[in-house]
């Protein structure tokens, strides 16, 4: 049986918890979504013709940052709970991003080995980070309130990101190599809101569970990885934890994807201007957070499989309009007598991915909470952090890949594909036995 019963946590200890999910969004905002991904691209690697090869050293970068928290993310976790250490690993990957993040700073045109060193750096410690701080989610609350907790973090980090852009929209400026000297501030910037920002977290969330002792003549990376081997070995005992974690890889494939590319799309696909990028921004953070919190109430009501596959449903919606957006907009203009142009339907189409963006990732970290034990929440959170970055770096290499053979443009019709896959899956994983077997630990 789980250790620990779950309780409903203290408004401070919850907030308190969401806050780190506010002070990283500038992080998987400025640097991966919207700023650095296109200044990596266009200035620093520069113009072959399309871009091509600074896409590719974009997604190799990422995908390969990824694969270390695939390495990593386990064992980190087994350990966490072993030693109940999830503040200190939390606070180490902490510090790594900020530093990795202000350096960035010193990526000038030419200096490609050097970004794609400290993305590395950087991402990874971002990424492990997501699934430490996730690992305390079981311990806020019960079930029946899990979905509106996670919502709540996710929604709350979209108003961080937006919060931490207004800075960069109204002083850096634009992404462009005449205007470099500024926009590289964008690192520094980056590192030292996630720095401020994300204190209360190390003051107000506690660490739960007791340390055990370290048996005779073992370490603790040889307990972890006897933890995590463990596990495996009952993974039929955890059967709907493991269907669920593969619809989250092909799911997370589409997503880390659409993350990293959004902006690099609109510039080299949609070929928007400068004022449509800055409300694009501003739609895609104000619908994501209203998708995470309304949907954190949907799946206390429907249930998170419920929510989970609705938020599919979305994403492939909306891709398959991504890719018809110009054509769309040809469409619309010759039979609506419009005049519109595709940056601005790519917005409208946008509001839809922002929707479905927030609201499904915080579905699967409801889902994980629901099947994780008390006692090994870190560890199972270790694999949804698995689950989720090796999404991410085969999603990335296979979009890099496939955009030097087919394009930008027609490549993104593959994260259509991923999302439906994810679908069918979800159909197999039962959520009332998962929270069943989780209670039996």
């Amino acid at each position: 049986m789980s250790i620990r019963p779950r309780v409903r946590a203290s408004k401070r200890e919850i907030f308190g918890w969401a806050m780190f999910d506010f002070a990283n969004q500038a992080y998987t905002l400025l640097i991966i979504t919207v700023v650095f991904g296109d200044l990596f691209t266009r200035v620093v690697v520069g113009n072959d013709g399309d871009y091509r090869l600074g896409n590719f050293l974009w997604s190799l970068a990422l995908s390969t940052s990824y694969l270390l928290v695939v390495v990593c993310s386990p064992v980190a976790g087994a350990i966490m709970d072993y030693r109940a250490s999830k503040k200190r690993f939390l606070f180490a990957s902490y510090i790594t991003t900020v530093g990795a993040t202000a350096a960035l700073y010193f990526v000038a045109p030419g200096y490609v080995v050097l970004g794609v060193i400290l993305l590395i750096i950087s991402n990874f410690a971002y990424s492990i980070g997501e699934a430490f701080i996730a690992s305390f989610l079981p311990d806020l609350g019960p079930p029946e309130d899990l979905g509106k907790i996670s919502g709540f973090g996710w929604s709350l980090g979209y108003v961080g990101g937006m919060v931490s852009a207004v800075f960069v929209l109204l002083v850096l400026g634009e992404v462009s190599a005449e205007n470099f000297d500024r926009i590289r501030w964008v690192g520094p910037w980056a590192a030292a809101f996630f720095l401020v920002t994300a204190i209360p977290t190390f003051i107000w969330v506690r660490e739960r569970g007791y340390q055990k002792p370290l048996p005779a003549g073992k370490g603790y990376v040889a307990i972890g990885i006897d933890r995590v081997c463990t596990t495996l070995r009952r993974i039929d005992h955890f059967r709907d934890l493991s269907i669920l974690l593969v619809s989250v890889f092909f799911s997370m494939s589409g997503i880390y994807i659409i993350i990293s590319y959004a902006f690099i799309y609109g510039a080299q696909v949609i070929g928007w201007d400068e004022h449509i990028r800055t409300i694009m921004f501003v739609v895609m953070q104000i619908t994501a957070a209203v998708g995470a919190f309304g949907f954190g109430f949907i799946q206390d009501r429907l249930g998170a499989r419920c929510t989970y596959q609705i938020t599919l449903v979305m994403w492939i919606v909306a891709i398959v309009l991504i890719y018809l957006t110009p054509a769309l907009t040809g469409w619309l203009n010759t039979w609506g007598g419009l005049s519109l142009e595709a940056q601005h339907v790519f917005v409208i189409v946008g509001s839809l991915a922002g929707f479905s963006l927030g609201s499904c990732q915080s579905a699967t970290r409801t889902l994980v909470g629901l099947f994780s034990p008390l006692d090994r929440t870190a560890e199972f959170f270790g694999f949804w952090g698995l689950a989720m970055k090796l999404a991410g770096m085969c999603g990335l290499l296979a979009i890099g890949l496939l955009q030097i053979v087919l394009g930008l443009q027609q490549a993104v019709l593959f994260c259509a594909l991923l999302f439906a896959v994810a679908l069918a899956i979800s159909w197999r994983f039962d959520e009332e036995r998962g929270r069943r077997a989780a209670e039996k630990g």
